[in-house]
């Protein structure tokens, strides 16, 4: 990991870190792919968050590490934390206790947005602070794709950590050996709300496991080869279209079609019949295109629609909730540090 110089150890740290959007080449970050060749993800981090906070926990309590998230755990040992991420990056920094975390999010766990990685980086960057540490976007996001991937063994690919760390809108290339290139995507002003003009992001209901969605995928990545390469390649489709300073929207939303076409065939538990039901209404009344974010399965549904279009559309949906979103140009940052 990358070296770190040391400030002064506070008692109280929160941070804030910025969930993403994948719109193309999702299933090329997993190594089971770009070890093949390279892979490659388009995605940007939005205006919806996950906040951790860290700080000395009271001597008064009897538990010495005290947990608050979706539940409370309260502990003696590191090793008896049930939070998996939690408990591997303790063990990772070797935090002395006793310490108190929590952590809250503007929008549910396990729905397509990247919030695992969003909460392994963020608690990650609270406690370096924590610890005195100063620490990169770059070592935070390889710090999290370890504990995750190597540690915990799931079966993800490595771009929501670097969505997480680094915020704004980006081409990531992932290469053969693990290393990431990130290019940022300059857009004017006017580009930029042009784009999030367009995109509509739907609440399902519907909360689902994404590893076990990866794990079917995974299994079949070499049969699927040539459906990953033509998503890898609509990442780069993605990166001209806003490049040319246009942004024309209904290429953009195309685009996200028939990555959503090609990403239904990589496992059977991508989508459903009423997931379906859902995006073909949203077609119908207007939408250029879209797909189900993450791995699929439930969560949050994108399009990207025309603005005239976009009342047309919430109409056709009548049981979805629709969440604004915006651009996020930091990655994970400390609010409070005291």
């Amino acid at each position: 990991m990358a070296n770190f110089m040391k400030t002064s150890n506070p008692r109280l740290v929160i941070t804030r870190t910025p969930m993403r959007v994948s719109f193309a080449g999702g299933g090329t970050d997993l190594a089971d792919f770009y070890e093949h060749g390279h892979g490659a993800v388009f995605s940007t981090a939005i205006n919806q968050y996950i906040y951790v906070t860290v700080k000395e926990h009271g001597s008064v309590f009897e538990e010495r590490i005290r947990l608050n998230y979706s539940k409370s755990e309260q502990v003696q040992k590191i090793d008896e934390i049930e939070n998996n991420i939690a408990r591997e990056c303790l063990r990772f920094l070797q935090v002395d206790t006793p310490i108190y975390i929590s952590t809250v999010g503007d929008l549910p766990a396990c729905t397509g947005l990247g919030s695992s990685s969003c909460f392994a980086v963020g608690l990650l960057n609270a406690l370096h602070a924590f610890r005195g540490d100063r620490v990169s976007a770059g070592q935070l996001a390889e710090e999290a794709c370890h504990i995750e991937i190597n540690v915990l063994k799931e079966p993800i690919g490595r771009q929501d950590q670097y969505a997480a760390a680094f915020g704004g809108l980006n081409y990531f290339r992932f290469r053969p050996g693990g290393s990431v290139t990130v290019e940022p995507q300059r857009m004017s002003n006017h580009a930029l709300k042009k784009l999030f003009g367009s995109l509509m992001l739907f609440w399902t209901g519907i909360f689902r496991d994404a590893s076990e969605v990866l794990s079917e995928q995974k299994a079949k990545t070499l049969q699927k080869m040539d459906s990953l390469v033509a998503m890898r390649e609509q990442a780069l489709e993605l990166q001209r279209v806003v490049g040319n300073g246009q942004c024309d929207m209904e290429a953009f939303g195309k685009i996200l079609h028939r990555g959503w076409q090609l990403k239904q065939g990589l496992a059977g538990s991508i989508s459903s019949s009423t997931i379906n039901d859902w995006y073909d209404r949203a077609c119908a009344a207007g939408a250029y295109g879209g797909k189900v974010c993450g791995a699929g399965g439930g969560g949050f549904l994108l399009f990207v629609v025309p603005p005239a279009q976009q009342d047309a559309v919430r109409k056709a949906l009548p049981e979805l909730p629709d969440v604004t979103i915006g651009p996020e140009v930091h990655g994970s940052q400390i609010l409070l540090l005291e």
